[in-house]
């Protein structure tokens, strides 16, 4: 079964700045488009989408750009952007004139709880839906509320909640986790990506460790709202990619074809609005 990637992070610090990375030693080098696929091929993934990576701010349209026709199989960009900013709508147009955009992202778990509540942030959100671009939602647990209230404000939005809503899988944590998930899942405007729960599960996690997690991401928002992530490199913190595609296998293993195909490529192929030439094959 192909696997389209649709968080797929890419690391060129000879060309962009990325001043996180200076507190992530173990990530901190180049992660090529090349290097990625020599792996991921081997595993079944046709195709990825690119996830920004928080570069300086004077540099995220270029980061968009130069993503833009870096490898044949990477089919979209998610690109970075700040609706946080009066400048937003001269942005946002900016990005939306360039096919290979497929959404945006906004590192919120990161920020201030306050940063996403402003009525200028929500409003700013609110123009994507006249061009059809996703918003990738990513906030911790204990902010899931603060996602929930933004969501409601832009009914017409497509968003896609990054790393099942980052649950605190090392510490066993699923309560109020649940219950947000479930609140969230409410909202049909919202796709749940099944990704980065590896960075969050401690170095010694295992299959049983995740399957709660994702098991209750898939059961509330249901079989078409979910899509896959590889968060690669970030996954490498605590695994790599072999072990986190393996890892979802087998999570997998008892659901149908079907289910699978939905939520390996097709389901971000429709959200996403990308193609994919390759031929299903299982």
């Amino acid at each position: 079964m192909r696997i389209l990637d649709t968080h797929l992070h890419l690391v060129y610090p000879d060309r962009f700045t990325y001043s996180w990375l200076d507190g992530v030693p173990a990530i901190r080098r180049p992660w090529s488009v090349e290097d990625y696929f020599a792996e991921a091929r081997d595993l079944g993934v046709t195709s990825a989408l690119f996830m920004e990576v928080d570069v300086a701010d004077d540099q995220r349209l270029a980061e968009a750009d130069f993503m833009a026709d870096l490898h044949p199989d990477l089919i979209g960009v998610i690109a970075s952007a700040r609706p946080e900013q009066e400048g937003f709508a001269a942005e946002l147009e900016a990005l939306a004139a360039r096919p290979h955009v497929k959404g945006i992202r906004r590192i919120l778990h990161e920020a201030p709880d306050d940063l996403s509540r402003s009525a200028l942030f929500a409003e700013n959100i609110g123009r994507l839906a006249r061009h059809d671009l996703t918003f990738d939602l990513c906030v911790r647990d204990d902010q899931l509320a603060i996602g929930r209230a933004l969501v409601r404000t832009s009914p017409n939005v497509q968003f896609v909640l990054d790393h099942c809503g980052i649950p605190r899988i090392s510490k066993g944590v699923l309560d109020p986790w649940r219950d947000e998930i479930r609140q969230l899942a409410a909202y049909l405007n919202v796709a749940a990506k099944i990704s980065g729960v590896v960075a969050y599960s401690g170095e010694a996690w295992t299959v049983d460790d995740l399957r709660p997690y994702v098991e209750h991401v898939i059961e509330q928002f249901g079989w078409d709202r979910v899509v896959w992530g590889s968060d690669h490199p970030v996954c490498c913190l605590t695994a790599n990619l072999t072990r986190w595609v393996q890892a979802t296998r087998t999570l997998l293993k008892s659901c149908s074809e079907d289910e699978q195909a939905r939520l390996l490529h097709r389901n971000a192929e429709r959200i996403y609005r990308v193609g994919n030439a390759t031929e299903e094959r299982s």
